[in-house]
């Protein structure tokens, strides 16, 4: 059965669409599968010889290299945390005057403290025609000598403090 000459320009120009649009679909699932490779490629930092399973392989091997280096590291953290317990640092500084005829506050008290409250004070009284210096121990915020009330403030100071 013979096709009409007008039949078959239609189909002729179908098929040529189909085959236009084809190609072009073809190009594009290129373009899109070169962008993906340049990604992948960029997100994997590699030099673009190596395959799939190469570049999965050596980002499996950075990725226990880190978590060996992230155990490390908190191993480190937990050392320097245990270390600075007993550190000083808690402070607490009080000014004050106690003698009525001299002026200014030029006396003090500054408690220096660890994490748990130990450390010690030291007291200056400064007066006309000397200075004193008083120094004492201080245990989980609290001492085995006397304590003057700015003493105290200061040790309640240093407590409080981060």
């Amino acid at each position: 059965m013979p096709l009409d000459p007008s039949a078959l320009s239609v189909a002729v120009v179908a098929l040529a669409l189909a085959v236009a649009g084809l190609a072009l679909w073809l190009a594009t699932v290129q373009r899109s599968a070169a962008q993906l490779r340049d990604r992948l490629r960029r997100i994997l930092n590699d030099n673009g010889n190596a395959g799939l399973d190469e570049i999965l392989a050596a980002q499996a091997k950075r990725t226990d290299q880190l978590a060996s280096r992230v155990d490390a590291t908190d191993v480190l953290a937990r050392e320097l945390d245990a270390s600075t317990r007993l550190a000083l640092r808690k402070i607490g500084v009080v000014r004050f005057n106690p003698f009525q005829d001299s002026g200014g506050d030029q006396s003090f008290a500054i408690a220096l403290l660890d994490d748990s409250g130990t450390g010690l004070i030291i007291s200056s009284l400064h007066g006309r025609a000397e200075t004193r210096i008083f120094a004492k121990q201080v245990t989980d915020g609290r001492s085995t000598h006397a304590l003057s009330d700015e003493e105290q403030q200061a040790i309640r100071a240093a407590l409080a403090s981060a």
